[in-house]
């Protein structure tokens, strides 16, 4: 082995021992998450899946577990109908309403995201809502009717469009109409994600489409859209679950009052087997959208990685070749020293 082969193995292990050492720093800074992850998510999920299999009383003594397998789950199928009524209803009116605050973000952001004066004041009234209006103070405002339009004529446009679609379908539009100020105070956070990845473009792609002849339009499908289209799919599941755990879903509701009834039917594992449920259809919307929107691998990408494998394939061979070299010229000067000898 030469000398500058030498030099570059040893410059691989100083690599690798850096990069071992980053990895061990990354899993230290990480690992206070994981701990809480570990306490307050893993295990609490393992004990509401238990308690979701039992019938539990809550007793003087303490709490009684009365093992009854998937009967809470086929008592709310079959036997509760305001519970798959509502999960349908979460189900057609999220799929409506989540398209819609992420594309009203990205309006917003790209008109935040102009050459205007005030722009600070601008994101702080469309964030402000993110940080006021939440748990009790929206609950109120609903109250009052101050998350719907009141110059709005719902029962007109709920008319129109039973007209060309089924009433599963109409409510949940006309809903999203009435609560229609509520929809669109859910997208500050989207807002500033979508901000973010505008300003990580590079003006000079602009300038040279321009250049180049092209539209704003054109500009907006062919570089905007493409670049920041991982932060749709962050606002998109980011959106699912907020809607999903806000104190105004009518689910999470009904879960709350079927955990604290005084029915010896239900209590806290009907209310678990309920949040078992729930959770899977939020999963599986989860899903739909990522699948959705999920970004495609660069062409570009495919072929790098796969022109990498060929390189690391071809540096194999030779260096099997050079042993196999280096064994067969030790083999002939042992040979040839045996010769001389004799």
């Amino acid at each position: 082995m030469s000398k500058k082969e030498k030099k570059q193995k040893k410059v691989k292990i100083k690599a690798g021992r850096l990069a071992r050492r980053d990895a061990i720093m990354g899993f230290v800074f990480i690992s206070p998450w994981i701990v809480g992850a570990l306490i307050f998510l893993i295990i609490p999920m393992f004990q509401s899946f238990y308690y979701s299999l039992n019938n539990i009383r809550i007793t003087p003594l303490g709490m009684n577990f009365t093992y009854v397998g998937q009967g809470n789950y086929t008592e709310i199928l079959l036997k509760n109908a305001e519970f798959p009524t509502k999960l349908v209803n979460y189900i057609v009116s999220t799929v409506i309403s989540v398209p819609v605050i992420v594309v009203f973000a990205l309006m917003i952001a790209i008109m935040l995201n102009q050459k205007i004066k005030g722009k600070g004041f601008f994101r702080l009234i469309f964030f402000l809502p993110v940080i006021i209006v939440s748990g009790p103070i929206l609950q109120m405002l609903n109250a009052e009717d101050a998350g719907s339009i009141t110059a709005l004529d719902v029962e007109a446009i709920t008319a129109a469009i039973k007209t060309f679609l089924p009433t599963a379908l109409a409510t949940p539009i006309s809903e999203l109409f009435e609560n229609m100020i509520t929809i669109l105070w859910y997208s500050g956070v989207q807002i500033l994600i979508f901000l973010s990845s505008l300003q990580k473009i590079d003006p000079a792609m602009y300038e040279a489409a321009k250049i180049d002849g092209g539209s704003g339009w054109e500009c907006f499908w062919k570089i905007t859209l493409p670049t920041i289209k991982p932060m749709i799919l962050l606002n998109l599941v980011y959106t699912v679950v907020f809607i999903s755990n806000n104190d105004t879903n009518e689910i999470i509701g009904l879960i709350k009052n079927s955990m604290f009834s005084g029915i010896p039917e239900q209590g806290y594992g009907y209310a678990s087997a309920m949040a078992w449920m729930y959770s899977i259809v939020e999963l599986l919307l989860v899903g739909l959208f990522a699948v959705a929107f999920m970004a495609k691998k660069d062409v570009y990408a495919k072929q790098v990685k796969k022109a990498k494998k060929q390189a690391k394939r071809e540096e194999r061979e030779i260096k099997r070749i050079r042993r196999r070299s280096a064994r067969n010229a030790a083999r002939q000067e042992r040979i040839e020293s045996k010769s001389k000898g004799n």
